[in-house]
């Protein structure tokens, strides 16, 4: 009971907070760090309390919902710290505060729920939260079509959300996660109702997590706040890969919501990859690499990978939540790099490229059987392994040198990122649903996927300005021209509606641009 309060008084924290940002008057960030550190103090302590008391007899876990909920008030106290220096003397202070602790709320509600009626009412609260953030300054037009589309493909993601729910109660008789697991036990296939809720689940999913084509509003928030963008892409942007570990026991009896997962999250995971590569603008840089990485975590899930999607999600959260939150020191971080020139073609044969992937695995397999011979009980699939050899594999590229001590680094490099890796998924493999065997095809279309961006990576090093090469950078600078025909097709069927002030500074800017007001 005492772990379980630390994931519910989370929520409540927050609640007390938002409530008294209303009063606080020219003060507003007082509550706001208050609400912050509590909410923190409440799970670094509570949650440790609760594993010990569970461990002499008492209530069983969430670990799934304890896991969130931590990553929530760590992700929460840091942005809140942040925001409070960064918008210091803006006239909007209170609203964003309210805005901020009222988003949080919900995240904190849904979390730590079992109950999908509740988790879907407080992911809607979410993405009205994030409405008001995204547009703290309403004067600004970008803001304001950004937040108009990310509203209407909520909406839609909503009311897919909605049927479902109507589906799984009629066939269920409740909303409860455990009730619907006892239903499924034992169950061999889904009826026709529950297949379909599956799907409709997995829609909004992608819906939510902004996959291609409907993903233009994740790229284009930067007219926000960056505590907003951190908050969006380190934590709201997550939420649908944790809805659907929460409906494992579904998902792993609809091949057809998993085949739906796979081929969206591979195909958006590889172009919006190749689209990151022509980027100069570093946040807009991280805003594709978000993109990616969802459908990354979406075939993870698809596949059955629940406890490697779970280390995704927060090493993800982690580690954006940082980058925006530095995105000073990323630009200068990314400016001492050493790229390969854009003018010049690599010098490596094409054996290197080639040969590499199986040092990599031969470190990779090697360190996987020094961990089960200490542990003989851990398994990790070997989708996820060939993933693993492929993620790290660049490293030993090594296009700056052929010097045996880089080599020597590089090797090291690997093999200290693959006990990283098998130690989460050690600790992980307890936290998430035990993986589900994956149909053999959807495996061999990811592989094949992950095997022609690293071809295509090698590719583009070789002949950099060749045709191919020349071809393909205006289609993948433009995000492949996915998001205009979205944008069009959604201001026909519900236009935006600017403001006479919205307005007036658009046509300010129109005619600075041809130079009538210099």
């Amino acid at each position: 009971m005492t772990g379980e309060l630390a994931g519910q008084w989370l929520w409540v924290i927050y609640a007390v907070g938002f409530a008294c940002a209303w009063g606080a008057g020219e003060r507003p960030w007082l509550p706001a760090r208050w609400t912050a550190r509590t909410g923190l103090w409440a799970t670094l302590l509570l949650i440790p309390a609760g594993w010990l008391w569970s461990t002499r007899g008492g209530p069983a876990l969430d670990p799934l919902g304890l896991t969130a909920s931590a990553l929530v008030a760590v992700l929460g106290w840091a942005i809140v710290r942040y925001s409070a220096r960064y918008l210091d003397g803006d006239a909007g202070q209170a609203r964003f505060v309210r805005a901020m602790l009222f988003t949080l709320c919900m995240v904190g509600i849904l979390v730590a729920s079992s109950n999908l009626a509740v988790i879907v009412l407080a992911w809607s609260g979410t993405s009205i939260g994030l409405h008001y953030l995204l547009t703290h300054y309403p004067e600004r037009k970008a803001a304001q079509v950004v937040a108009h589309k990310k509203f209407l493909v909520s909406r839609l993601a909503e009311v897919c959300l909605l049927i479902a729910l109507g589906l799984i109660y009629a066939a269920v008789g409740s909303f409860s996660l455990e009730a619907l697991a006892g239903h499924l036990a034992g169950t061999d296939s889904l009826p026709a109702s529950l297949h379909i809720a599956a799907l409709l689940v997995a829609l909004a999913v992608i819906l939510k997590t902004a996959q291609l084509p409907l993903h233009g509003w994740l790229i284009q928030v930067m007219e926000a706040p960056t505590p907003v963008s951190a908050l969006l892409h380190a934590g709201v942007v997550n939420i649908g890969g944790l809805v659907l570990i929460r409906l494992a026991t579904l998902l792993n009896l609809a091949p057809a919501a998993q085949t739906l997962l796979v081929l969206v999250g591979s195909i958006t995971a590889v172009l919006a990859g190749l689209v990151m590569l022509t980027r100069v603008s570093i946040k807009v840089r991280l805003a594709w690499s978000t993109c990616a990485q969802m459908g990354f975590m979406l075939v993870e899930i698809g596949l059955g990978l629940y406890e490697l999607a779970l280390l995704h999600l927060v090493a993800h959260s982690l580690y954006k939540a940082y980058a925006f939150l530095a995105a000073g020191e990323t630009v200068r971080s990314a400016g001492l790099r050493n790229y390969l020139p854009a003018d010049a073609s690599s010098t490596r044969s094409p054996a290197w490229y080639l040969g590499v992937p199986l040092l990599t695995a031969a470190l990779v397999l090697g360190s996987l059987a020094a961990w089960q011979w200490l542990l003989p009980a851990l398994s990790v699939p070997p989708a996820a392994l060939v993933i693993l050899v492929l993620g790290l594999t660049a490293l030993l590229w090594l296009e700056q040198g052929r010097e045996a001590r880089l080599m020597l680094r590089a090797s090291l490099q690997v093999l200290a990122l693959t006990q990283l890796y098998l130690l989460w998924h050690t600790l992980f493999a307890g936290l998430a649903p035990a993986p589900a065997p994956a149909h053999p095809g959807l495996v061999a279309w990811v592989l094949l996927s992950f095997a022609a961006l690293y071809a295509a990576q090698i590719w583009l090093r070789y002949h950099p300005r060749g045709r191919i090469a020349r071809t393909l950078f205006p289609w993948a600078y433009a995000g492949f021209y996915l998001d205009e025909a979205f944008t069009r097709t959604t201001f026909k069927l519900w236009p935006i509606r600017l403001s006479p002030a919205q307005a007036q500074t658009l046509v300010n800017r129109q005619s600075l641009q041809k130079g009538e007001l210099l």
